[in-house]
């Protein structure tokens, strides 16, 4: 499961382009949703779109019952959706209890809850990949803010318990945390100004990063069985983690 956006789209096409049926899951974005969808398909795998609202518990369950239901049991669960706003917060009071109640949900409670449906089915196979789209905000506490940095930081510790829980029986457990990704919801295109001073951002291989280079390195935790309990920072090389 996927979303449309520029990291969810690549990684889409990324494993499709390794043979994976694709179930798509989308909020709002159904114009977008019907193009990748065609485009998956033209690649001769099966590939469905799914609407979800996973702020919302039920509408989580209701996804997996409907993805089961159309393209069966899923053996990769790719945890890739989120929220980052208010983006830029200078100090905690900025951020009301509310908001980071629903930034929880959504990177962190609605995660767990689809990897919590998706893994009994994986381990009765003896086969399963589980990865999350985490944050170098997970590990710095980053620039967004309390709520999204502890949203992320907490999938990190998901995996950790994760990995060593069911390691053992087939099922590994990473993340990829990226930072500075262009063409993304973080940085939309047209950040070319961002692109020119990324060098001096800090960066040091000079530039962003593109959504296919996380695309690759979550194929790369898929194909490698002895790739567990890992959180991969892709970052042009700007924390030693």
């Amino acid at each position: 499961m996927s979303l449309t956006g520029g990291i969810g789209k690549a990684t889409c096409q990324a494993l499709a382009d390794h043979g994976c049926s694709i179930a798509v899951h989308y909020n709002s974005a159904a114009d977008g949703v019907k193009s990748l969808v065609t485009d998956l398909q033209a690649k001769g795998v099966k590939a469905e779109a799914f609407q979800a609202d996973l702020s919302k518990y039920d509408e989580v369950r209701s996804l997996h019952e409907r993805v089961v239901n159309t393209l069966g049991e899923p053996s990769i669960l790719f945890n890739n959706a989120g929220i980052a706003r208010p983006s830029g917060t200078k100090a905690i009071e900025d951020v009301s209890i509310e908001e980071f109640e629903n930034t929880w949900r959504i990177n962190t409670g609605s995660t767990y809850l689809l990897t919590q449906l998706c893994l009994p089915p994986m381990e009765k196979r003896g086969w399963g990949r589980i990865i999350f789209d985490s944050s170098i905000a997970g590990f710095t506490g980053g620039v967004v803010g309390p709520h999204y940095a502890s949203s992320k930081s907490a999938l990190h510790g998901l995996v950790h318990w994760l990995a060593n829980t069911y390691g053992s029986r087939g099922i590994t457990v990473n993340a990829v945390a990226p930072a500075l990704i262009q063409d993304t919801i973080m940085l939309p295109k047209g950040s070319d100004e961002m692109a020119k001073r990324s060098y001096y951002i800090g960066i040091p291989v000079g530039r962003l990063g593109t959504p296919d280079e996380i695309a690759e390195t979550v194929l790369w935790m898929v194909k490698t069985g002895y790739v567990n309990n890992k959180v991969i920072g892709v970052d042009g090389g700007l924390y030693a983690y």
